[in-house]
Order: structure tokens, then sequence, then C-alpha cells
């Protein structure tokens, strides 16, 4: 499994690329068992009340979590492509440009649930 690490605005968000024949989570709307690769990461945004507060950018703000969307694809090349641009895409939405969002991809173990 790979990480997928994105670094911006004093915070981390890291989601995961489950490889060819590792098991990825199963759960009602997870992509077709049969993708080489698939992608799980949070999705969230900024809301004026409730959610939970983080400080991003040196500036407290409430966050919404949404459900996570994995995705399916065939090669590792666009998977890895995706999840950068969806790291991005969060910080982006809690106001973090996307120059200042490093991002990283590290080999991990799977670990057994």
């Amino acid at each position: 499994m790979l990480l997928v690490r994105g670094n911006g605005g004093g915070t981390t968000l890291t989601g995961t690329v489950y490889e060819r024949g590792e098991d990825p989570p199963s759960f009602k709307g997870a992509p077709d068992e049969d993708a080489a690769y698939v992608w799980i990461c949070d999705e969230f945004y900024e809301v004026e009340s409730g959610g939970s507060a983080t400080v991003i950018d040196g500036r407290e703000i409430n966050v919404a979590f949404e459900t996570p969307m994995p995705r399916g694809f065939d090669t590792r090349e666009r998977a890895v492509e995706a999840a950068k641009a969806h790291v991005r895409t969060q910080f982006a939405r809690v106001g973090v440009p996307e120059n200042d969002v490093s991002v990283e991809v590290v080999k991990a173990e799977p670990r057994e649930v």
C-alpha cells in the first residue's frame, strides 16, 4: 500500500492507495473489487458552525467531513496522480493554496485488521 501524505497550513492529510493483491476496505460504495488500485481518503470542507474545530494556516476554522469516496484505477500512476490531486483539493477547500502543499508518497506494509 502507498500512503499519500499532504502537508500544508500546519496540518497533514494522509490517504491510502491499495495496490494489486491487497484488500482495500469493503463497505457500501467501495469500488469494484476488480480494480487493480484503490484510493481512499477523507474529504472535508470549511463550515461556519458545527463540525470539528481545527487550526489551519494559523487560523481556527470548523471543518466538516464527508464519507470517503473510494476510487478504483487500472494503473498505479493514475491512482497516485488522482491521490495527489485529491489531497491538494482538500487543502484548497480550507483555504491553503496549492503551491503551499507538499505531497509525498510512502510505501507502507498493509496492516491486519
